[in-house]
């Protein structure tokens, strides 16, 4: 079983590589970009959390309470995989995986967007919550998700102040009535 989640794991990585590749801001109608190291803790935070969280994950015999717990970070991986694609898709030339706006850019406030202003971190926490419930230990759980949250909300502080500068009031009014990322809650 464990085999599956560390297969999880190289296809979400896969996946965030790809957009890596393709998804840069590029400098032509590129207005400003603000990233101040985000993409970068980013990624280092779950490379090493990641691991470490395997490391520190059981790996002994396994019982039904195992499976079952593996199981259910499975499901909660592949929801977040599908939201984090499906936001992502929804913004289509305005997504960027760096900090970035272009001039023609739109704000983007129905679909996934209506409730929540960032769907794709949502559905990232979820990725990596997922996958730290599936190595079933709590010492993964914390170790994994404490330190990528952290850069993620870092991350989406530093979108933020992009946003409001950028769109002015009108993201304002937005921010007013939905929340950064968890619908209801925050």
């Amino acid at each position: 079983m464990i085999r599956n989640i560390t297969y999880l794991a190289y296809f979400f990585m896969l996946s965030e590589l790809l957009l890596t590749v393709t998804k840069r801001a590029g400098n032509k109608g590129t207005v400003k970009k603000s990233d101040k190291g985000s993409l970068s803790l980013i990624w280092i935070a779950i490379g090493v959390c990641v691991t470490a969280g395997f490391f520190l994950s059981y790996n002994k015999t396994w019982t039904s309470r195992n499976y079952y717990f593996a199981s259910a970070g499975m499901v909660i991986y592949l929801t977040g995989l599908i939201l984090r694609w499906a936001s992502i898709l929804q913004l289509k030339g305005a997504f960027t995986v760096n900090v970035a706006v272009n001039s023609d850019q739109r704000l983007k406030t129905d679909g996934l967007y209506k409730r929540i202003r960032h769907p794709s971190y949502l559905g990232l926490m979820l990725i990596i919550t997922g996958l730290a419930i599936s190595m079933n230990t709590l010492i993964s759980l914390i170790v994994v998700t404490v330190p990528v949250y952290v850069a993620i909300f870092y991350r989406i502080n530093v979108e933020e102040k992009l946003l409001l500068e950028f769109f002015g009031d009108k993201y304002a009014e937005y921010s007013a009535r939905t929340k950064r990322a968890i619908p209801f809650i925050l």
